[in-house]
Formats: structure tokens, C-alpha cells, sequence
């Protein structure tokens, strides 16, 4: 498969999207003062290193397979960690780094959903579709985690 120069492009712009969030997912996992959204934000960034993976391989001409997976945010079922005798200023942290990544998932599904319908070969656009779907779940994971441990 050979990309056109608008598709590599747009296939650059989006490695460099995935590579902000694995950096920022390592950085909140490391800031995270509840085990539970530590290990969610370590999940979240071996997911967009996948994503990553498979824009890298798109560019060296194979579009890698694509489990289509749409439940994962479905299926996530936070523990609550936070209770009314937790640190306040841990829980506003906390809440603080899962909603900032909420609003970078929203900013990234928005790029998949728009660049989609750039390329040429459906193959691409499966993974871009998919891709993006991933990455609605990762903000609804973000959204269930804020929920169960009731921050606004």
C-alpha cells in the first residue's frame, strides 16, 4: 500500500496526537494518588501505544488488523477509592488529571472522526474507525472512574 502525501500527513499528525497521550498518560500515572486510576491512566497509555504501533505500521505500508472493540468502556467497572474519610486534596487531584485526559480523549476522537475520510483504502479507514472508537472509551472509563468516586 503506498499513502498519498495528504494521508501520510495526516497519518504524522495523528502518531504525534497518540504520542502526546502516552506521555501524558505516564505522567498522570505517576502524579495519581488512588491505585485504581494509576493503573487505569498505565492501561490507557499501553492502549495508545498500540494506537501508535499501528499508525507506524499504516505508514510502512501494512494496515495491521483491528479488534473493532467497542465494549471496553462498556465493561469497566471502577472500584470506588474515595470516601467521605479520604484526603480532599487527593481526590481533587485525582479529579483534576481524569478530567483533563477526558477532555484530550474528546479532542483526539473528534481528529479520528474527521481524518477518516481522507484516505482512500477502506482498510485504513476500519482502523481509523476503530481507533477512534477506543478512544470514546477511554473518556467513558475516565467518566465512570470520576462517577464512582463522585467528583464533578
Amino acid at each position: 500500500m503506498v499513502l498519498k502525501e495528504k494521508e501520510r500527513t495526516t497519518i504524522e499528525d495523528l502518531k504525534t496526537q497518540e504520542k502526546s497521550c502516552i506521555e501524558k498518560y505516564e505522567r498522570y500515572a505517576a502524579q495519581a494518588k488512588d491505585p485504581e486510576l494509576k493503573n487505569l491512566f498505565q492501561t490507557l497509555q499501553q492502549e495508545e501505544q498500540q494506537h501508535y504501533d499501528s499508525l507506524d505500521q499504516v505508514l510502512n505500508g501494512t494496515v495491521p488488523q483491528c479488534n473493532c472493540n467497542d465494549s471496553a468502556g462498556q465493561k469497566y467497572e471502577p472500584k470506588a477509592t474515595y470516601s467521605s474519610i479520604s484526603s480532599e486534596e487527593d481526590k481533587q487531584n485525582d479529579a483534576f488529571l481524569a478530567t483533563d485526559c477526558i477532555g484530550t480523549e474528546k479532542l483526539v476522537s473528534g481528529e479520528y472522526n474527521s481524518e477518516v475520510f481522507a484516505f482512500e483504502d477502506s482498510q485504513v479507514r476500519k482502523l481509523l474507525a476503530d481507533i477512534q472508537v477506543e478512544e470514546q472509551n477511554h473518556a467513558e472509563m475516565l467518566y465512570k472512574y470520576k462517577m464512582v468516586n463522585h467528583m464533578n
